[in-house]
């Protein structure tokens, strides 16, 4: 195989960032896209683009501009009907446009795990409009779950305990969307032991892969702490292997894909799929020889994975911003530094607003109870100024 490729990244978060770096040191030439100027992937990146990548035609413009031999997306809101037209003139779209077109929407990825694949999920209806929540609502059983159809990172996910909490969870779904779809899923509420992340890797040549399964704790839908390896049932593990093989090999491709499940006393229950690194997944820039976006990287381009090794228990814990700013500067970073085994990523981000993510603290330790209590200490440390 010929090396560098030149990859277009469609979305320039923490996530893409870090991807790019693994995608530099294997010697590939990046040109990162976002909505914004000088998001954190484009900061490392050969090249930026800046546009709206819900635009048709603007997509179109940059992929004719640049002509790249991969598009890999990072992101929800891209016009990814697009990226099957990109997919037949011969650019490889990773994992695949399938794929990306089925999960970039919870109901298409839903729809094919619970309808055609009769994979266990939680009980869900679709709503676009409050009198459609109300009415799927009442055929769920509260308490229950809404989110948009199209976000990220919890946004306008809520808890819903009553119908009179139902137009509050409306409204704050409709302000978390992403895309130009209004519609919402509502699902039931699961009772869950804990949630895991089952990182899955889709190879061009050889079987899919797995790394150790990583817990995460989340707060308002998005994950504030994520720990590897976990305690896991042996036979729930196999069965969580099976299903992320079952549902990968449906949309095919290759690549990583961060699938999802809620562990009960008695079940293993799918919840969501990302066709891409998943934040929870960050634990492994530290815990494994092969971080997920090292993964990533050599899946797409069809190179080998000889091992996935586990170095020491390891865990994160996110670094939220308090409130909105601008320039944010940092503060405690040389505190939290001073901790044995504790790493800080800050992210780059130029603005802020009320509990978005900014960095992320990484540790390791000899067990998993002894990593979260350092970086839990280390999150504490550190705090955003402003201009």
């Amino acid at each position: 195989m010929e090396l560098p490729k030149k990859i277009l990244l469609l979305g320039s978060g923490e996530l893409g960032k870090e991807f790019v770096i693994s995608s530099k040191r294997l010697g590939c030439y990046v040109i990162a896209c976002d909505n914004y100027p000088d998001a954190p992937a484009q900061q490392v990146a050969d090249e930026r683009e800046v546009f709206d990548m819900l635009d048709a035609t603007a997509l179109k413009n940059v992929v004719a501009k640049h002509n790249p031999d991969l598009i890999v997306p990072e992101i929800e809101s891209i016009r990814t009907e697009v990226l099957l037209d990109f997919e037949s003139e011969g650019i490889q779209v990773v994992p695949s446009a399938k794929a990306v077109n089925y999960t970039m929407n919870r109901d298409r990825i839903r729809d094919l795990v619970a309808e055609e694949l009769l994979i266990r999920t939680a009980k869900y209806g679709y709503a676009e409009s409050e009198k459609e929540c109300l009415e799927v609502a009442r055929s769920i059983a509260y308490p229950l779950v809404m989110k948009p159809v199209m976000s990220s990172s919890g946004k306008g996910q809520s808890l819903v305990k009553s119908e009179e909490n139902l137009k509050g969870a409306w409204d704050y779904a409709r302000s978390g969307m992403r895309g130009d779809r209004e519609r919402v899923i509502l699902e039931e509420y699961i009772n869950f032991e804990y949630e895991i992340t089952l990182l899955t890797i889709r190879q061009k040549a050889g079987p899919t892969l797995f790394c150790s399964p990583i817990v995460h704790r989340q707060e308002r839908g998005d994950y504030q702490e994520s720990w590897q390896p976990a305690e896991m049932n042996e036979a729930r593990l196999k069965e969580s292997q099976d299903i992320a093989e079952k549902v990968t090999t449906q949309l095919g491709g290759a690549g990583l894909f961060g699938v999802e499940f809620f562990i009960t006393k008695d079940e293993v229950i799918f919840s969501e799929l990302s066709p891409r690194p998943h934040d929870t997944g960050m634990v492994t820039l530290v815990s494994q020889n092969l971080s997920e976006f090292d993964l990533h990287i050599r899946s797409i381009l069809g190179l080998p994975i000889p091992e996935i090794v586990i170095n020491k228990p390891s865990a994160s814990h996110v670094v939220l911003a308090e409130k909105e700013g601008r320039s944010p500067t940092y503060i405690g970073v040389e505190a939290a530094l001073s901790i044995p085994g504790v790493d800080v990523r800050i992210f780059g981000k130029k603005t802020s607003r009320l509990n978005r993510r900014m960095a992320v603290c990484l540790a390791t330790a000899d067990t998993v109870n002894q990593a979260r209590e350092k970086v839990a200490k280390a999150a504490k440390l550190i705090r955003l100024t402003y201009e």
